[in-house]
This record gives C-alpha cells, sequence and structure tokens, in this order.
C-alpha cells in the first residue's frame, strides 16, 4: 500500500511493514486497530503475498465487526485500484469454527446436515434440565445456605435466587468443560477415580450430562461444541491443518485480549511453528473474563515470547489531553499504588500518548474544566436527576454533539431510560440487554397470549385491555377514564357474558343499567369487537396469530418491524417444539420482555452501531457494550464499591449471594473443584473457600479494567458520579474513582 496516501502515525507505519511471521501489537483506546489491521490486510494483498487460490483469514470478535472489517478493507483495495471482495475472509471464531467443521463434519462425529443451536434456545434446555435436576435433588445445597425459615421460599422458588444462581454455576461448568475438550463421559470417568469428594462438580457433569442428550436428540450443536469440534477436526486430521493452512497463510486477529485458550489453540495450529500470525489486542480492555473462558493472559504470554515482535498503536486522537492523562494515571495508580497488591497488574503499559501535529485526527482542545467527578455521594434516585438534569443543560448548549449516559449494570441503566423519557429527551436504548422498545412491545404481545390462553379470567381480560389503551397513558386525565374500564372488567366474572351475550345473560346490559355511563358501554363494545376478532384466530400458526395481534396494538414502524421478528422467533420455537402450545409461547416472550432472553435480532452484536448517526441523542448503554464506541460526552456512573470493589474489608461482590454460607461464591467453588478433578494432584487439592477469595481478586482486576475503557470513550466532556446503593451504609466512593479525584484536584 502506498505510504503516501495516507499520514501514518510512527506506530502504524511499523505495523504495515510487517511481511511474515509472528507479530503482537499492544493498541490503546482509539489508536485505529481496526483500521490498522485492516490497512495491513490490503498491504499484503496489494502486495502479492498470497496466491488467487489463498485468503488472508481476519479474525474477529463479534458479528459486528466482520462487516465492519469486510468494508474497510474493501474500501482500502479501491483506492489503490484492486477489485475488492477477493482475497480475504472475515470470521468470528464461531463462524470460522464452523468453515472448518463443515470442510470435514465425519471428523466432528457430525452429519452433513447438523444444525447449530442459537443461545436462547441453548439457555432454555439448560434452565428446564437444571430446573428438574434441582426438584430431584432438593436438598443438594442445604449445607451451602444460611437463611431464615421465613426465607426459605424465596430462596428455593424464585428464580432469581437460587435456580438463577444454579443455573449460572451450570453455564459456566459446561462451557469450561467444552473449552477443556471432556464430555460428560470423560468427566464421570475422572470423578470415579477421584480421591475426595467434588459435589458441585458431581452435580455439573449430571447437568452437563442431560444437556448433550438434549442436543444430540435435536442433531445439534451449540456455539461451544462448534469451537470444541473444530479443534478435534484439525487435530484428528494433519492433512486438513496442511490444506487449510495453504488456503490462509496470513491470520489477522483482532481483540485478541479476549482469546479464550481453544481459540489460541486453533488459530495456533493454521498458522502452523512457521506461519503468519499478526494478534492486535488491549490487555487493558479485557472486560469479558467473568463471563466466558477468555483471559488477557494468553495475548500476554503471546507477546513476551522470544519469536514474536512485539509493536504498540501508543497514539490516539480520539481524547482530549487531559482526559488520556486521566486514563494514564488509573494505570499508574493502579500499578503503584493501589492498597491491594493482588490488582497491580489489572493495567499495563503502554500509556496513551496524543497525536502529533498534522495528524488527520488530532485529539480534541484540552478542556480540563471538562472532567468533572462529583465527590459526594448520591442516593440512587438523586444520581438519576442529576444525572439528567446535567444532560438536559449540556443538550441545550451543545445540541449536535453525541452524548452517552454508561450504567454498571442493565437495569439501572433503564433507570435512566424512565427518567429521560418522562422528561421527554431523546434518547436510544438499544445497547442494554434489549431496548424499551423490544421490552415492552414483547410484553404487550405476550399479555394477550396470556390472556387468549385463559380466555375466562376477567383480571387477565382487563390487563389485555390496558396493553390495548396503553399509547393513551400519557394523558393523566384520559388515563382515569381507561382505568374504570379495567376496574370494571376486573370484576368480570362470566367473561362468556360479555364477550358472546344472549337474551338472558348480556353482563353489558347490566352495567348500563346500573352506571347509565354511555362512553363506557361504547368503549367496552369496541374493546369487545377486538377480542373477538383475536379470539377467531386462535387456531392460526403462532406467526400469524402474534401478526393478527399485532395490527391491533402498534402504528409505529419500529414496532411493526419486531413483530415481524418476534413472528418469525416463535416460529422457529412451533417447530423446534409441536407440542407447545399458548402458555409456552406466552413464557418464552415474558422473558425476552425481562431481559432473560438475548433476542438476536436486536442484538448491537449483530448490528454494528455508530454514535456519530445519533448527536443530540442521549445514548444509553451498560459500560460493557460501549467497548469499542466512543462520544462527545460520556456519564460514568454508579462508580462505588459495590460495582467497582478493592478488596476492603466493607465490600460486597456481586456473585456472592446472600442466602449462601460464609459469602461463598458457589460458581468459583464449582470450577476450583472442577480443576481439581482434571489436575488430579494432591498437591493441589481443593480447599473451600480459596477460589471465593480468588473469584473476588479477579473481579477486582477486571472492574479496574472496566472502569479504564469507561473513562476512554469520552472524547471532550467526561463526568463520573458514585451512589449510596438502596441503603446509605452500604456503599461508598470506589477507591479508584477517590484517586481520580485527588489527581483531579491536584491538577486544577
Amino acid at each position: 500500500m502506498s505510504e503516501h496516501r495516507f499520514k501514518l502515525r510512527p506506530g502504524q507505519q511499523q505495523v504495515l511493514r510487517y511481511h511474515a511471521g509472528k507479530m503482537g501489537v499492544s493498541a490503546v483506546p482509539g489508536s485505529g486497530k481496526t483500521w490498522t489491521l485492516s490497512c495491513l490486510a490490503a498491504h499484503l494483498l496489494q502486495s502479492g503475498a498470497i496466491a488467487p487460490d489463498q485468503e488472508i483469514l481476519v479474525v474477529t470478535l463479534v458479528n459486528a465487526a466482520v462487516d465492519n472489517f469486510s468494508n474497510r478493507i474493501s474500501s482500502q483495495l479501491q483506492i489503490e485500484g484492486l477489485l475488492p471482495g477477493f482475497g480475504y475472509r472475515v470470521r468470528t471464531l464461531h463462524g470460522l469454527a464452523n468453515d472448518i467443521v463443515r470442510e470435514r463434519p465425519d471428523l466432528a462425529g457430525l452429519g452433513t446436515n447438523y444444525q447449530i443451536i442459537d443461545e436462547v434456545e441453548a439457555s432454555r434446555i439448560k434452565q428446564r434440565i437444571t430446573q428438574n435436576w434441582l426438584m430431584a435433588h432438593i436438598d443438594f445445597f442445604e449445607p451451602y445456605l444460611a437463611y431464615e425459615d421465613y426465607q426459605k421460599e424465596k430462596v428455593y422458588e424464585n428464580k432469581y435466587n437460587l435456580p438463577g444462581m444454579v443455573n449460572g454455576i451450570t453455564t459456566a461448568f459446561i462451557r469450561l468443560a467444552k473449552d477443556r475438550q471432556l464430555t460428560p463421559d470423560a468427566l464421570r470417568d475422572l470423578l470415579g477415580k477421584a480421591q475426595i469428594s467434588l459435589p458441585l462438580v458431581e452435580m455439573g457433569v449430571d447437568i452437563y450430562r442431560d444437556y448433550q442428550e438434549a442436543l444430540n436428540y435435536r442433531g445439534s450443536v451449540d456455539f461451544d461444541d462448534l469451537i470444541r469440534l473444530a479443534l478435534r477436526c484439525l487435530r484428528s486430521d494433519p492433512a486438513l491443518v496442511e490444506m487449510l493452512r495453504s488456503r490462509w497463510p496470513y491470520i489477522l486477529e483482532d481483540e485478541a485480549q479476549d482469546s479464550s485458550l481453544l481459540q489460541q489453540e486453533i488459530l495456533s495450529l493454521l498458522t502452523g511453528e512457521q506461519g503468519n500470525w499478526v494478534r492486535v489486542g488491549d490487555p487493558n480492555q479485557a472486560i469479558y473474563e467473568t463471563f466466558t473462558t477468555a483471559s488477557p493472559q494468553y495475548l500476554i504470554d503471546f507477546l513476551d515470547k522470544p519469536d514474536v515482535d512485539h509493536l504498540t498503536l501508543p497514539e490516539s486522537g480520539r481524547s482530549t489531553l487531559s482526559i488520556i492523562n486521566l486514563a494514564n494515571h488509573l494505570i499508574t495508580w493502579t500499578q503503584q499504588e493501589h492498597p491491594n497488591p493482588n490488582a497491580r497488574q489489572a493495567l499495563t503499559p503502554p500509556l496513551i500518548e496524543p497525536t502529533a501535529p498534522g495528524d488527520p485526527q488530532p485529539n480534541p482542545p484540552d478542556c480540563l474544566k471538562c472532567i468533572r467527578l462529583i465527590e459526594k455521594g448520591l442516593t440512587p434516585d438523586q444520581e438519576i436527576n442529576f444525572i439528567v438534569d446535567a444532560v438536559e443543560v449540556f443538550l441545550a448548549e451543545h445540541p449536535d454533539q453525541t452524548i452517552a449516559i454508561l450504567s454498571p449494570r442493565n437495569a439501572r441503566g433503564f433507570k435512566f431510560v424512565d427518567e429521560l423519557k418522562r422528561r421527554q429527551i431523546p434518547y436510544l436504548d438499544n445497547l442494554l440487554q434489549s431496548s424499551s422498545t423490544t421490552r415492552l412491545s414483547t410484553g404487550a404481545i405476550a399479555n394477550i397470549l396470556n390472556y387468549l390462553s385463559d380466555p375466562k379470567s376477567g383480571s387477565k381480560l382487563s390487563l389485555a385491555y390496558k396493553v390495548w389503551r396503553r399509547s393513551e397513558r400519557e394523558d393523566k386525565e384520559k388515563w382515569k377514564f381507561h382505568v374504570s374500564i379495567i376496574s370494571l372488567l376486573r370484576k368480570c366474572k362470566r367473561v362468556e357474558e360479555y364477550l358472546w351475550p344472549t337474551g338472558t345473560s348480556d353482563w353489558l346490559e347490566q352495567i348500563a343499567s346500573d352506571a347509565n355511563d354511555s362512553k363506557s358501554i361504547d368503549e367496552l363494545v369496541a374493546f369487545r369487537s377486538v377480542v373477538r376478532r383475536w379470539h377467531d384466530t386462535i387456531f392460526l400458526p403462532i406467526d400469524q396469530l402474534v401478526l393478527t395481534i399485532s395490527q391491533d396494538l402498534f402504528l409505529d414502524p419500529v414496532e411493526l418491524a419486531l413483530a415481524h421478528k418476534l413472528s418469525s422467533l416463535l416460529r422457529q420455537f412451533a417447530d423446534a417444539h409441536p407440542d407447545w402450545r399458548l402458555p409456552e409461547f406466552k413464557e418464552e416472550l415474558a422473558n425476552i420482555a425481562r431481559n432473560e432472553r438475548k433476542y438476536l435480532g436486536f442484538s448491537p452484536e449483530d448490528e454494528a452501531f455508530n454514535p456519530d448517526l445519533y448527536p443530540g441523542r442521549v445514548v444509553v448503554a451498560t459500560m460493557h457494550k460501549a467497548k469499542g464506541l466512543e462520544w462527545d460526552c460520556v456519564f460514568l456512573t454508579a462508580v462505588n464499591n459495590y460495582n467497582f470493589p478493592s478488596g476492603d474489608d466493607y465490600d460486597q461482590y456481586q456473585s456472592e449471594k446472600w442466602f449462601v454460607k460464609d459469602h461463598m461464591n458457589l460458581e468459583a467453588e464449582t470450577i476450583a473443584q472442577f480443576n481439581t478433578l482434571i489436575q488430579n494432584s494432591p498437591y493441589d487439592w481443593y480447599q473451600p473457600g480459596r477460589a471465593s477469595l480468588d473469584a473476588r481478586q479477579e473481579f477486582i482486576r477486571e472492574r479496574l479494567r472496566l472502569l479504564f475503557m469507561g473513562l476512554t470513550r469520552a472524547r471532550r466532556w467526561l463526568t463520573l458520579t458514585w451512589n449510596t446503593g438502596r441503603t446509605s451504609t452500604k456503599n461508598v466512593a470506589a477507591l479508584p474513582f477517590l484517586a481520580l479525584f485527588n489527581y483531579l484536584e491536584s491538577m486544577s
């Protein structure tokens, strides 16, 4: 690629000089690593590094990045006068694994027509199996639990407590077992030889076995299976490995800090000892360890190998110099002054450097006063009002700027959405687990199905009416009338006498004679015609039923588009479960509405999001979902010791449930028992409680990286706040917050 066409930074120039071998690149936030890697791919193609029947393989983290990479490589090739679309392949790890398995499904023990089960269905199967196991082993967890007698029902029956915890444990167990290439039978054999009791592993193996049997019955594999089976194919057939090495002589890996052990092994096999492998990432932005088997240590170890050329991309034009200095101070404070020695390696160099004069992406004009850290602790409600007040002021002064409110958790994000909506401030919440449009629209359809599955219920009919007229809620005076109709319907004891009256039994006639209110009667007559129409479609396939209902509920194009996607999703469920009836479909919709399902059609991993397309609209997101994005103005919220602990005695940890003895993290304890089983070493036997303490330290380190990532989302304006939680005696400002506050004070 001709360097004169671009103003390259020194680090980028070094990367683009690469021609062969293994190279690792540490890239700071805003350094243009995706653009640089795309340029490298185009440069290799333009230089003739590959033959006509070969491809450069680019591996990235999420589906949205696939399109981003493809478009950027195509653009670079067009600039060079080359034909785009040829000579490269961009894949997520799962997409690559599927490509490998499709080459030789027989090596994976699969037929050519195997199906890939999505996360929604996989989660549903695990939940059902876990629930059945708990019912059959009702006393299993008693030795681990601590609660008062009156709380037992809450612990056992509330799905957010014991059932939810066990589902999280088994999901982590199954993922780890597959990451270690261990089948249920192999684990059962190891358990038979174990020298100590490992009850949590026994549970995990039972549920893992039933889950795999459910997949086998469907002729399906899940995403974790794909990766495991791809590695099996490569290990069992050297000829396949040689063929793929020839097809993909160069491998470029983005977001390598989020690699798992299996990802590294697959790419290492495809590369070979003398192959060409470029890994680009930022260990300081490794924020997914809690949820996956990923670890930044794999990239760090790779960078330290003697045969790897280690380069850096330290320059960033994203943020003002003051924001860069604040983020760098978090790195140096963590390494040198963090009071918890176990946390000091959470963040590592390189420090971020501003761009040089003449850079095509110069840093925004510096403004120290544009950074605010609010020292005073606020209640959760006060924090919401404070932030939204500040948002209103900012938008009035800067209506053409981009702005984001970032929260540590999804539920907290929706609290901000509610206040923005109440004040009629334009917002976007599609980076939360599911947007409010998704939740509300899906919940509306679910409530109608809930009524149709129990059509004699007056209370469910009243809720269906409430959904039907929900658009009137904005007008408080109008809504009072509808509340009176809801009350009437709730009291209807014989719904059939309302919907299909006879000469001797007509509920509306009784209402008319009692109330003498023609407006209410007209409203009830109108609603009756709608409900009858719903009843007429009750025997239609579920997708057609949902579309019919949607015509009566939605006018907004976004809601109608969502209804079509929901109908397609339910059609898939119907095909997979011919025995399902309305209650099962209703429950699936309710799960989506409660944010308990990843709805693939509206996921930011599936659709790229560009904040610059929405100036003047407040984007509400979790900090995790903000990775890879940037805004002119960013509010980081709830930076307290609950969300960002440091290891102090008064800190709490989200994975330690209130009903478990001795603050144990049972997911961590299960993984520790698993590791004891597969290591089978008497020198590293499982010690109860040690894994929970280790998990605390890992959580502390990951949260420091999350805070660093949040700081570096901001271009010009940055505000940090912390709240005291639901009780003012538990939460205090996070220690890194105080370190940043003191640093900022010293700079003023």
